[in-house]
């Protein structure tokens, strides 16, 4: 028993072997392990409660998913804040002594932080206003894609050709951004459609909308319509516009389907797609 105490005291002893100073407080190997454990299990509370505030106590309210989140993430970084100063001041550290010390490296860090506070704060500004959420198709600086996950910091998009490209939030709130779907999954495309002066429009017209109508990915309700756009120099040209909601996020593949349709189908009906033609005339001049 002797041995064990002797041995229990030597540890006792090595953990309180002062290791620096830092203002009035003196910090030794027993009190790092003290603050790196407090501050483990504060994350881990401060995770727990952000989901059961997000997915437990709100879920049966009314408010959007991304709101409960925003909620529970604000609620997380504030028991974060509060009880990491807790966790100094029971460790046995007086925060008044490190008030300058603190400033000083609150000044230079505020420095360096900018852009995450910047994503950060924009990040709960999406999570509240929602002009984004899960689920959408966006457009924003020259990216295109589905919005899978929305963070504090940054928003993942998942492109067409199975990408994922991360996008600080500071992005959405600054510059423009063109939702797909932010009232609505249904969106109209228009595809211009050019044929030789020497058919009949209403032909045109008429093979047009039954090619949209035919096709299962174009809405029957609104109805596809076709516009007589102008005069072009070699054609007329036609706009044919439809609705979609299965082609949001592959607009080019809905247009390979009905331009190939429509390349068939003219054949069938024996109508031209005139290509561009020019005259040339040939003067010849007097000789001398």
């Amino acid at each position: 028993m002797n041995g064990i105490a002797a041995w229990t005291k030597n540890i006792v002893d090595a953990l309180s072997i002062p290791l620096f100073k830092m203002g009035d407080a003196t910090f030794t190997l027993w009190m790092l392990l003290y603050l790196i454990l407090a501050t483990v299990i504060l994350a881990i509370a401060a995770s727990a409660l952000n989901k059961l505030i997000a997915y437990r106590l709100l879920a049966k309210s009314r408010i959007e998913l991304g709101v409960r989140i925003a909620i529970g993430s604000i609620i997380k970084y504030l028991v974060l804040v509060v009880g990491f100063v807790v966790i100094l001041q029971t460790a046995g550290i007086n925060l008044s002594s490190l008030t300058i010390l603190l400033g000083a490296l609150g000044v230079g860090i505020g420095f360096g932080l900018q852009n995450i506070t910047n994503n950060f704060v924009s990040g709960i500004i999406i999570l509240l206003e929602r002009p984004i959420k899960v689920g959408d198709r966006i457009e924003v600086a020259g990216v295109a894609g589905d919005v899978i996950d929305i963070s504090m910091r940054a928003t993942t998009i998942l492109t067409n050709d199975n990408i994922s490209i991360i996008v600080p939030n500071s992005q959405f709130i600054s510059e423009t951004v063109i939702n797909w779907s932010h009232t609505d999954r249904s969106v109209r495309f228009n595809f211009p459609v050019g044929v030789s002066y020497k058919e009949d429009p209403e032909a045109i017209r008429r093979v047009l909308l039954e090619i949209a109508l035919a096709n299962p990915g174009v809405l029957k309700d609104p109805k596809p319509d076709v516009l007589f756009s102008e005069y072009a120099d070699s054609a007329m040209i036609f706009n044919l516009r439809v609705w979609t909601r299965d082609f949001i996020n592959r607009p080019g593949v809905l247009k390979s389907q009905l331009y190939y349709e429509i390349a068939r189908r003219f054949r069938e009906e024996k109508i031209e797609i005139p290509f561009p033609q020019r005259d040339v005339y040939i003067r010849h001049m007097p000789s001398d």
